[in-house]
């Protein structure tokens, strides 16, 4: 049996988890794939692949090209960018490890800290040999608006009110009562986006929900708002938001998720300096990568016995 381990950034796939257990040939993929081409050279002669998440789309064509596959682990109970129907007429079992969300909640406000009270700005002053550089915003009294009020939404709002933040909500499906019983004022679209004084998105990317924060919404924000993205990148539409920061039409935006994934090194978010960048961490912390690898050596096990554990269809 032949294992590949995909998108493994930091080389720590091997030592978070018991591979020898499975006795068998597992290598390691550290990089990204450039595109389809790439994913079906490197992958045609293993019989499963153990995916990171959404990194590494398996699309119907991808699929069709590895004959070979018979098992597809994805980390997370869910993955978006598996084709399910094609891996069930392709004979590909597919399988999910466990997962909490915490680690994103946690980030989310790691990321609006860091927007409103410039603390990469002050680092990197610091670092340069200067001292204090701007002012920084309070968060006390301020309005926290939150775009998808699910469970990361209620989590991250929940720590709003610690810091004594008013906390607003919109969502396709969301209503009034559904707000109030989570602990925020349910109100319109548009009077989220224009009361909001930080907004934080947590909705899930659908054909629905793809470029729902565009230039009409952007245009809507205070000109001291901060914009926060752990979601997913096309959620928003990155060309308008880099062009309203690029106009300080709204404050900052602190993102982990963007269009492309890694993140083009000539990438205008890369030096815009009212944009808090970081390279897609939501869920990446030691303890939710053990869940990820030590599920999905059980996952490959119990396949190979043919008990298969967490099948995903």
């Amino acid at each position: 049996m032949r294992i590949a381990i995909l998108d493994d950034y930091q080389s720590v796939a091997l030592g978070l988890a018991d591979w020898d257990s499975l006795h068998a040939e597992v290598h390691v993929f550290t990089e990204a794939f450039d595109d389809e081409k790439a994913v079906v050279a490197a992958l045609a002669e293993y019989d499963v692949v153990v995916a990171m998440r959404e990194r590494t789309p398996f699309a119907s064509s991808t699929l069709s090209e590895l004959p070979r596959l018979r098992l597809l682990v994805t980390t997370g109970p869910v993955n978006a960018a598996i084709d399910l129907d094609a891996a069930r007429r392709l004979g590909v079992t597919v399988c999910g490890t466990g997962y909490f969300s915490y680690p994103t909640v946690e980030l989310t406000w790691g990321l609006i800290l860091s927007a409103a009270r410039q603390i990469p700005q002050q680092v990197d002053s610091v670092r340069r040999g200067g001292w204090q550089e701007g002012l920084g915003t309070s968060l006390r009294g301020a309005t926290l608006g939150i775009l998808g009020l699910g469970r990361l939404g209620t989590s991250v709002a929940e720590i709003g009110r610690a810091f004594g933040m008013r906390t607003i909500a919109w969502s396709q499906n969301l209503t009034p009562a559904d707000a109030e019983a989570k602990g925020a004022a349910y109100v319109s679209r548009d009077e989220l986006f224009t009361h909001s004084d930080v907004l934080s998105i947590h909705v899930v990317l659908s054909q629905r929900t793809r470029g729902l924060v565009g230039e009409h919404e952007l245009g809507l924000m205070k000109p001291t708002a901060i914009l926060v993205n752990t979601s997913r990148g096309p959620v928003v539409d990155e060309t308008a938001l880099i062009k309203a920061l690029a106009e300080k039409r709204i404050a900052s935006a602190a993102l982990d998720v963007f269009d492309r994934e890694p993140l083009p090194s000539d990438h205008p978010l890369r030096s815009l300096p009212n944009a808090v960048v970081t390279p897609h961490i939501g869920y990446v912390s030691r303890d939710l990568y053990e869940v990820f690898y030590r599920d999905a050596v059980e996952d490959i096990a119990a396949w190979s016995a043919g008990t298969p554990l967490r099948v995903l269809f």
